[in-house]
């Protein structure tokens, strides 16, 4: 097997590597203070042509695959923005995958290009209050009248919600009680209108340049032509884009720990106490050599599963795997780094305590560590299912 990356699979890392040198710690040291979509990146990503690189050729995008949009995310987070860097062009990566997989060429024709060259920005609406990782039991009801339906209800951690002109909004169609299954449930891509649908930004731990909001939707109506798909069948069409979002957010998480370990391994070099560096010391030395260990291995991880994804074939062990996986060794880096800098490692200007509040992201979402362990104990462990 041939673990190394092709030319043009490394010229991906370059190029976005060269992207973000304008945009440098400082900048992003800013931008969690004082909050606001980073909006320069985000034109400048759009310019180079990086937020089409999995969309389809013939609407203007790259046509590549999860693995060098996994590539691609990992530079982002890995040259210092962290998460903050990487959700700001996020969605427009995997966000509308259910569209290509399952729009009509109407759609596609009318969505797919204002997303690729970043005249449009879009937010995911799933996550509701009541119900969390619950889906099935979401409650946010669209009822068809005509030629539109009518949407009222509530949802919770929308990204991008401040800024985005469009949402990808999965709602009910059947009532639970009479739901079987995963139908019941339908999604559309329409407009976000701020005349009906209230945007409460929450103040979160980090990553404060891509806000996180709740929502309020009164009597939202959406043309029939906005529907994904047939009436009902949303959630299966949500299921395409997770194992890709759990692939793209392990690479986030361990270019995330990548920065915060040569953050720390440059400290412990240059840092004398008892006139010597403290990365002479085996007790400096052996935690960061161990988080190297934790990231190399999370990258084989990530990049199998996204390999697989790309040809076609069954992934969701591998895919959540390296998410749990990925999470862990990004965030085990980013503690190591704050403990080496020791007291500094507290103040802002070292940048590694912004890595740390940062790591827990990868961590929470989109699933939790304990389904991710629930799946796999299920699927691959043939464990009863236990929730």
């Amino acid at each position: 097997m041939n673990f190394d990356l092709t030319d043009d699979q490394r010229a991906i890392q370059d190029a976005v590597g060269t992207i973000c040198a304008d945009f440098d710690d400082d900048y992003w040291l800013r931008k969690d203070r004082e909050g606001g979509f980073p909006e320069d990146f985000y034109g400048a990503m759009a310019k180079a042509g990086w937020l089409g690189i999995a969309m389809p050729q013939e609407y203007g995008g790259a046509g590549l695959g999860i693995f060098e949009a996994c590539l691609m995310l990992e530079a982002v987070s890995g040259s210092g923005a962290g998460m903050s860097g990487a959700s700001a062009i996020h969605m427009n990566v995997f966000g509308l995958h259910p569209v290509v997989v399952h729009g009509n060429d109407e759609q596609k024709r009318r969505w797919l290009p204002p997303i690729i060259q970043g005249e449009a920005k879009a937010c995911f609406g799933v996550t509701e209050p009541n119900t969390g990782l619950n889906t099935l039991k979401l409650k946010t009801m669209a009822v068809r009248k005509g030629d539109h339906y009518v949407v009222n209800g509530q949802k919770i951690w929308t990204s991008t919600a401040q800024v985005a002109h469009k949402i990808l909004l999965l709602v009910r169609t059947t009532p639970v009680e009479e739901s079987k299954g995963t139908h019941g449930l339908t999604l559309f891509y329409t407009d976000l209108n701020r005349s009906r649908i209230e945007v409460r930004e929450i103040e979160k731990m980090g990553r404060k340049a891509v806000d996180s909001n709740q929502i309020f939707i009164d009597n939202l109506e959406i043309p029939v032509e906005d529907r994904i798909g047939e009436e009902g069948k949303g959630f299966s069409y949500i299921l395409h884009g997770l194992n890709p979002e759990r692939c793209l957010l392990a690479a986030e998480a361990t270019g995330l720990g990548r920065v915060a370990l040569r953050r720390a391994a440059r400290y412990a070099g240059e840092r004398i106490v008892f006139d010597r560096p403290i990365g002479k010391n085996q007790g400096i030395q052996h935690p960061l050599a161990e988080r190297w260990v934790d990231l190399e291995a999370g990258t084989l991880m990530y990049r199998r599963a996204a390999w697989l994804y790309d040809q076609g074939r069954e992934c969701g062990a591998e895919a959540n795997a390296a998410k749990f996986f990925c999470a862990e060794a990004g965030f085990r880096a980013a503690e190591q780094a704050i403990l080496t800098h020791g007291g500094m490692g507290y103040a802002k200007e070292y940048h590694v305590e912004r890595y740390f509040r940062e790591a827990m992201l990868p961590r929470l979402a989109p699933v939790s560590t304990q389904l991710i362990l629930s799946f796999i104990a299920e699927k691959v462990l043939g464990l009863p299912k236990s929730y």
